[in-house]
């Protein structure tokens, strides 16, 4: 077995485009993270699985993300990514399509085209990177940001509500939901490899630290470092939210695998179908 800082190297230059590095990211952004589980996530998966995988992201700091990868990558419009991906996968069925969103992205302006996206149970994979706020253009609130929480667009406190995405998306259709944070590395990775198999629409949300903004207003925690660790003391693993008050899990991380239906058919299935029967009729 290579030693790790050697192995780190071969993964990198076998997945990611190290010819335009550095990344563009913080120092001490999650994000970087993130890519690291999605790579090990396909490492483990397997060459073929990779071969046939193609990126779609949209805009903020998250939608760099996917653009270091070796793979085709689509970076396409503020909140549109998952059209984008839901035409990709229509018309080629055959590939993984992954899309990578910010909070903000995904749930804010592109917060209708993701609930039809797992309302149509559309073979998409979608890594939804939270970090509470709008960081790319200066720390603005986002749906996610927590109630009470000062931003830039709330310097006297946010007084909305924050969304429960995997609530949210249950209820729109999903057929594999997970939440974990940077923190929780392996599980993250484990949930990429599910969701990657998954027939049907699969969306991961993983909370990374922002120290540039969140860990500055939200947490007060600015080291990334202490980021993570208040991401680890302040997680409850599903099972265990489940026998706790509102007032016990106020501000709090739900973690887990949320949901994995097996029940419903996956939307290019039935399209494939669809256009068979009016082939049929047509004759």
């Amino acid at each position: 077995m290579l030693p790790e800082a050697e192995f780190e190297h071969v993964l990198a230059k076998k997945y990611m485009r190290t010819e335009i590095m550095p990344h563009a990211f913080c120092p001490g952004c999650g994000l970087g993270i993130i890519e690291r589980m999605i790579l090990m996530a396909f490492e483990e998966l397997g060459q073929e699985e990779w071969d046939r995988t193609v990126f779609v992201s949209g805009i903020g700091c998250s939608g760099w993300t996917p653009l270091y990868f070796r793979r085709d990558a689509a970076h396409t419009l503020h909140g549109r990514a998952l059209a984008f991906a839901t035409a990709l996968k229509a018309s080629r069925p055959d590939l993984n399509v992954i899309v990578v969103m910010g909070d903000g992205d995904s749930m804010g302006i592109g917060g209708n085209h993701l609930i039809h996206a797992a309302r149509r149970n559309i073979g998409i994979t979608a890594i939804i990177a939270t970090n509470m706020l709008y960081s790319l253009t200066g720390g603005q609130m986002s749906p996610t940001t927590p109630e009470g929480a000062k931003t830039n667009t709330t310097p006297y406190g946010n007084i909305e509500p924050n969304f429960d995405l995997m609530e949210l998306l249950k209820a729109a259709g999903a057929t594999y939901l997970a939440r974990w944070t940077t923190y929780h590395f392996i599980q993250a990775k484990n949930s990429i490899k599910k969701a990657v198999k998954h027939k049907g629409f699969a969306a991961i949300e993983i909370v990374f630290q922002c120290p540039t903004y969140a860990g500055r207003y939200i947490l007060n925690r600015p080291d990334p470092r202490d980021m993570m660790q208040w991401f680890k003391e302040n997680s409850i693993p599903l099972g265990v939210a489940k026998n706790k008050s509102p007032e016990e899990l106020r501000g709090k991380i739900i973690v887990g695998e949320y949901l994995h239906r097996t029940d419903r058919k996956e939307y290019t299935e039935r399209l494939r179908e669809l256009e068979e029967r009016a082939k049929g009729k047509g004759r």
